[in-house]
């Protein structure tokens, strides 16, 4: 029987144990994020919420007048653009063209995974917004046009469900641990850039953004082990 080299336990064991306590980790993230989902949405239902997020959306406005955001004229530029990162338009692009190159990679089955991952995420925003019913913030003027419900937060939800599950997915093409850190460093970065930008633009209350970044991580944490789960049984291509 195989065994670790300088060890007297089998290979398999050490691997089952490796994958269990790596199953074990995600488990506690994802019942994290999920835990804070469900405190953030029972505070918002009680209506305790109110001055945190009236205090935040205020912040981010010039003392006096609630219609002129804080900061030159091109910070204000720059969050409608980035806020556009995570619409809808954007977002179908950037995940038809990830999932085009992993079908050009021969990585079908990855490239499948990719599109159920994300329209997934866009179904489950979607029910969310429907069950909470929560109307947009209105102490401040809403510098982009909206209309939808505001929770929880679709844009910050479905970024970062959207560009965390490519981020870990493309991740695992890479053999160098240096691309695959700046990989999901990228994706990190612009989830936060665009929920900050969605309190920045005033069109939507703080706590709608942090509940769909938890959201969102949760989601792409259940896909990244759908994933993992489906490649050690051979149903989706190994990582590099």
């Amino acid at each position: 029987m195989s065994t670790v080299p300088g060890r007297s336990r089998p290979i398999w064991r050490s691997i089952a144990e490796r994958l269990e306590i790596r199953g074990l980790v995600v488990l506690l993230l994802v019942s994290g994020a999920v835990g804070a989902f469900l405190a953030i949405a029972g505070e918002v239902r009680e209506g305790d919420t109110h001055a945190f997020d009236d205090a935040i959306l205020l912040w981010f406005r010039k003392a006096g007048d609630p219609a002129d955001p804080i900061g030159p004229r091109w910070v204000e530029l720059a969050f409608r653009d980035i806020t556009a990162l995570g619409g809808m338009t954007v977002l179908t692009l950037i995940t038809v063209t990830v999932a085009a190159y992993l079908a050009l990679l021969r990585k079908w089955s990855s490239a499948f995974l990719v599109l159920v991952s994300v329209l997934g995420a866009i179904l489950v925003s979607s029910v969310l917004k429907l069950g909470f019913d929560r109307p947009r913030p209105d102490v401040v003027s809403h510098l982009v046009d909206v209309h939808t419900l505001s929770f929880p937060s679709g844009h910050a939800m479905l970024s970062a469900a959207t560009y965390l599950t490519l981020g870990a997915l493309l991740s695992r093409t890479q053999a160098a641990l240096t691309t695959r850190i700046y990989l999901m460093g990228v994706a990190i970065a612009l989830t936060l850039l665009i929920g900050t930008s969605r309190i920045f633009l005033g069109v939507h209350y703080p706590t709608d953004v942090l509940a769909g970044w938890c959201a969102g991580a949760a989601w792409a944490l259940l896909c990244w082990t759908v994933a993992r789960w489906l490649q050690h049984r051979g149903d989706v291509e190994p990582s590099s």
